[in-house]
Parts: structure tokens; C-alpha cells; sequence
């Protein structure tokens, strides 16, 4: 007799399951073999075990070491019409579900997606990201997701939760109809309004959705170009302001200095030349020529000074001896007579 043939003639009387990673649903391999009545079944902690008659669900059981007997099998005790007392031993299909939350599971979208955007219209966009799921309902997924399988893993079920959990975020973000330029910064809240809005898709195959993370959002390149350039556009369009906030902080600092407001002209001179200079390259940078007003005070600043000469007075002569004034080219004095 070989071994097989061994196994198949005994009695089960121990059934357990030590859970293998990311195994969501086990099969407990009985072989053909009846269980015998008063056997242990071990569950442990974060498991389930579902018995199964012929093809019909009967009866569940949590964490623990239960003795089998009629009395904690009414399922399966009336679906086999067994009387009060009975020991018999007895066939059924047992399952173990794994109750974990399995997390890290990869969402991204395979193709773009298109969505209307209020300032750019139809765009197509990319994201990726993960989510975690748990069996909430072990007697609804094991009806309707397992069937007859000798075992099921999360590669058997992550396809369908993936094009699930991509669906629901795209509809989530078309309805919000949040700015393009604004989705990185709502990220949580769109991933929070997205466990909502999947979870009743989730709960229907006996599921949880315990969380879903948006990681990013990729936009065409051309439309980021166009990002860009209106952030641009928008800092040159306050540049008065910052002109403003630069005099300001050069007062303050000023101030603050040894010299005191002695220094006060020239960080005046620094801030607003800053702020000119800004403006100068912002300018170029959006295509605008700088405004009449600001072009004229910048050419007044730069403008070097000419210098200025008064003209002196030719020198005047006086004698040495009286005081008088003397002709230019005189060499007596015509008052007293000295030589000059």
C-alpha cells in the first residue's frame, strides 16, 4: 500500500492552516478523508474557517481550538439530518480565509485617461499609486470570488481591485473638477473621497477598502509648459508689490544697522534697484516691454551725472605798501609811488 493510499485511510483529527504570504484563501487538503467527530480545528488569530457540504456554505468559525461536534456544527448538522449524539466521522470541505490587511497593493493607469479641466479642457492625465484591502465578509467572498479553487493569492485578484480602484479615482477626480494645476495638492483628499466612493464596489465581494494613496499625477508636457508660463506671468504682474516689500524690508534693515537711517538712502537705492532689475527679467521672460513709467525712472537712475564748473574770478592785484588797487599790468603804484 503506498503512501497515498495510507492518507487516504485515516481519520482527520487535527485541521489547521499556517498561512502562507499573500495566500488569501486555503483549501485544507482532507484527501478524501472523513473528519472525525470530537477533531480539533485550530484558527488562529487573523483567520477564518468556513465548512462546505457538497458545495453549500455552512458553518463559520473565528479564532480559536474548537472540538467538533454536533453542537457547534447546526450547518452541517441539518444539511446531513444527524441525530443528537451522532460520532460519527464525516466528509466536508474546509477553508481557511486569511483576515489580514494586505497593504501595498499597486494601482497606475495602463493608458491615459481623459478628463475636462476647466482652464486647459480635455487633457488626458497618468497617476499611480497603492491601496490596501482586508476580507471583511468571509461567507460573501468565498460564495463569490473563490469558487472551487484549490487556493487563491492576491496575484489572483489585484487585476479586477486594480481596474476597480483606477476607475473610481478617475470618475473621483472628473467630478471634483479640481484644476489640473491644483491636484498635487490635493492628493489626501482625493484619496480619502476615493475609500468612500469604492467602498460599496469593495463590500459587495465581501471586501474592505482600508486605504488608497495617491502618489502622483503626471500631466502632458505641453500643458505643464503652459503651467509654467502663467506662474511666470503672474509673479511679472506683481512685481509692484514686490517692489514695495523690498523698500520696506531695506527701511527695516536699515534701522537696524550701526549707522542707523544714515544707511536708510542706500538700501532704499539697493531694494529698488532689486525690484527693477527683477521686473527687467521678468519682463523678458513673458514678453513685456517694461511700462513708460518705469523705463523713464529706470533711465533717470542709470543716467550718469554731467559735472558742473563754476568759472572763477580772475585774480586782483594791491599794492603792498598803501592798499590800492593796482592795474593788471602795472609796476609803480599810482597812488604812493612803491614798486609792485
Amino acid at each position: 500500500m503506498g503512501l497515498f493510499d495510507f492518507i487516504k485511510g485515516q481519520f482527520i483529527e487535527v485541521i489547521e492552516w499556517l498561512d502562507d504570504k499573500g495566500v488569501l484563501v486555503y483549501r485544507f487538503p482532507a484527501y478524501d478523508n472523513a473528519i472525525k467527530m470530537d477533531a480539533k480545528l485550530i484558527v488562529r488569530e487573523s483567520q477564518a474557517a468556513i465548512f462546505v457540504n457538497e458545495g453549500q456554505i455552512a458553518d463559520v468559525f473565528g479564532p480559536g481550538t474548537h472540538t467538533l461536534g454536533t453542537l457547534n456544527l447546526p450547518v452541517l448538522t441539518a444539511l446531513n439530518s444527524w441525530k443528537y449524539g451522532f460520532n460519527s466521522p464525516f466528509k466536508s470541505d474546509v477553508y481557511f480565509l486569511n483576515m489580514t490587511n494586505f497593504t501595498d497593493q499597486k494601482w497606475g493607469t495602463t493608458n491615459p485617461v481623459i478628463i475636462r479641466d476647466p482652464e486647459f479642457g480635455i487633457i488626458r492625465m497618468r497617476g499611480f499609486g497603492n491601496y490596501s484591502f482586508r476580507i471583511s465578509d468571509p461567507v460573501v467572498f468565498l460564495k463569490d470570488i473563490f469558487g472551487t479553487k484549490q487556493e487563491l493569492t492576491t496575484a489572483g485578484i489585484t487585476g479586477f481591485l486594480k481596474s476597480a480602484v483606477v476607475s473610481g479615482i478617475s470618475d473621483m477626480i472628473g467630478e471634483a473638477k479640481i484644476p489640473v494645476a491644483d491636484l498635487s495638492s490635493s492628493y489626501d483628499e482625493l484619496s480619502r473621497l476615493s475609500v468612500s466612493r469604492l467602498q460599496p464596489q469593495f463590500s459587495a465581494i465581501g471586501l474592505t477598502l482600508t486605504n488608497v494613496t495617491i502618489e502622483n499625477i503626471s500631466l502632458p508636457e505641453d500643458v505643464e509648459k503652459m503651467i509654467d508660463r502663467r506662474s511666470s506671468m503672474n509673479i511679472a504682474g506683481n512685481l509692484d508689490q514686490y517692489m514695495k516689500f523690498q523698500t520696506a524690508e531695506s527701511i527695516r534693515d536699515a534701522a537696524n544697522q550701526p549707522g542707523g537711517v544714515a544707511g536708510t538712502g542706500a538700501g532704499l537705492g539697493a531694494g529698488m534697484a532689486m525690484g527693477q532689475m527683477m521686473g527687467q527679467m521678468m519682463n523678458q521672460m513673458t514678453g513685456k516691454s517694461p511700462e513708460p513709467q518705469q523705463a523713464e525712472a529706470s533711465q533717470q537712475q542709470t543716467a550718469p551725472q554731467q559735472p558742473t564748473f563754476q568759472q572763477q574770478p580772475g585774480n586782483k592785484k594791491f599794492c603792498s605798501e598803501c592798499g590800492s588797487k593796482l592795474t593788471e599790468n602795472a609796476k609803480f603804484c599810482s597812488e604812493c609811488g612803491s614798486k609792485t
